[in-house]
């Protein structure tokens, strides 16, 4: 079935169109509902194929590619890594680690735009640990906004370094979804990509720590400092298997084993603190919610919940849209519209720093149209970027990197995207209630990483990044040989 082709009415270029009436379903939705969510791209991502059944000529070989596509080891290895993934970061999301930072920061003497570094900073770093720029967002404004705010620290200046903290860690995190969809779709090692996207997400946080000091000196706080900020000090200890999970993905080179070994250790080290409860069945009580298990009402009517079940189902969404998407993938690739798209690129994209420039609008675009950035990924990566960027002998690991480091810009600064939404969603019933256009202009670690991902491409800088000798050749024998 592979190497039979599928055939259009329309010929090639149809090849595309699930990917046409995706966009074009996102448009209409983003323009309805104001906003999108990865369970909303599930209908526009399946109906996507259901229109471009009645283009193919061959319903068989369709029905067939879907199930290749979908079933695909390219597919199946991001959706193991996020689901190992999903727990770990729900551990860290529960432990109350962004609380014990904040309050120790509070405490320490830190007001008004200083706190508002250390918050990017505090930000950065859980959702480095964590993965998870949404749940970065959800732990910084539920404590590091109120209490920023009470510490004198400008509002929209703070949200917005919240969210930078966030999407630096989604940028540069080994167990972040944009890491693993990038890395995979190159069919390169995480811990690889990691340590080359270490130079660019730094620069951009350089300048990101540069503009919030700038701005901070040339505005006002939001009131008078407050004296001591109470916090769950024992959450610090949480910092133990995050440092520790780090090492391990870095060294292993297997994210899957890394998650394990974090996810055990984050458990252990919660309830040895006491900060969480191994099983407590109480349906009644405070510390049920704390629980890493929780099991809700009687007799046989059970329903289980808890850091490993919201850990796991906190993920189901993006696994679902992104087997939908491959399906998509498979059907544009057997109809060989890959095929035809390089050859009409090849035109634009003569030289490698076309390449770069090509793949990087397509992935900005697509991510700041979807709202969100794996998806984008998922779509570009492997279809797009991949083949394009090896047949111009760039580095997997600098492919790799644009994808993730661009796709991690406007999304999260636009004002209609989910991630503005989200953040000034927990400032309403606050002293100081935000718009997203007040607080778009003060994500400045996606305007950086813009800057620096453009200035890069221009310069050359990276794109032979982790080759070490080895050429595009070396490793498309290396994946034949998987």
């Amino acid at each position: 079935m592979k190497d039979k082709k599928l055939e259009f009415y329309g010929g090639e270029w149809m090849s595309f169109i699930p990917f046409i009436v995706f966009l074009v379903l996102i448009v209409m939705t983003t323009f309805v509902a104001g906003s999108i969510s990865n369970g909303a791209l599930w209908i526009p991502a399946f109906m996507a194929m259901i229109v471009a059944f009645f283009f193919a000529k061959d319903k068989k070989i369709f029905s067939e590619t879907i199930i290749s596509g979908m079933a695909s080891r390219e597919a199946i290895i991001p959706v193991v890594c996020w689901i190992f993934a999903g727990v770990f970061s729900r551990i860290l999301r529960e432990s109350g680690l962004a609380g014990g930072i904040a309050g120790m920061a509070a405490n320490l003497g830190i007001s008004g735009t200083l706190f508002v570094v250390v918050s990017f900073i505090a930000s950065a770093v859980f959702a480095t640990a964590s993965g998870t720029g949404f749940g970065t967002i959800a732990a910084g404004m539920g404590v590091l906004y109120p209490a920023g705010v009470a510490l004198g620290a400008h509002p929209a200046l703070l949200a917005g370094s919240i969210i930078s903290g966030g999407a630096f860690g989604d940028n540069l995190a080994p167990v972040s979804d944009t890491t693993i969809c990038s890395a995979t779709s190159q069919g390169v090692d995480v811990p690889g990509v990691v340590k080359s996207r270490l130079k660019y997400a730094l620069t951009a946080a350089a300048i990101t720590r540069i503009g919030i000091i700038i701005f901070g000196m040339t505005s006002s706080g939001s009131g008078n400092p407050v004296g001591v900020i109470e916090y769950e000090s024992v959450a610090l200890w949480m910092l133990v298997p995050v440092a520790l999970t780090i090492y391990v993905a870095v060294k292993s080179g297997d994210i899957i084993i890394a998650t394990t070994v974090g996810s055990v250790l984050a458990g252990l080290t919660a309830v040895l603190t006491g900060i969480m409860d191994f099983i407590q069945i109480d349906p009644g009580s405070e510390v049920t919610k704390k629980a890493l298990f929780r099991v809700v009402g009687e007799g046989l009517d059970r329903t289980v919940d808890g850091v490993i079940y919201t850990g796991i189902n906190s993920m189901i969404q993006v696994v679902l849209l992104a087997i939908l998407l491959f399906g998509s993938i498979a059907i544009m690739r057997a109809g060989h519209g890959d095929v035809k798209l390089l050859k009409s690129l090849g035109k634009v994209a003569k030289t490698a720093k076309g390449a770069e420039l090509s793949i990087a609008g397509m992935t900005v675009t697509l991510s700041a149209l979807m709202g969100l950035n794996a998806p984008a990924i998922l779509a570009i990566g492997s279809s797009f970027a991949k083949p394009l960027s090896r047949k111009h002998g760039i580095s997997p690991y600098r492919t790799a990197n644009l994808l993730d480091a661009i796709s991690c810009t406007l999304v999260y600064s636009l004002p209609w995207t989910p991630a503005i939404i989200y953040t000034i969603s927990f400032t309403r019933d606050s002293a100081y209630p935000l718009t997203a256009t007040q607080v778009t202009p003060f994500v400045f670690y996606a305007g950086a990483m813009l800057v620096v991902m453009i200035g890069s491409i221009f310069l050359g800088i990276g794109r032979n990044d982790n080759m070490n000798g080895r050429t595009i050749a070396d490793f498309e024998e290396k994946e034949k040989a998987m």
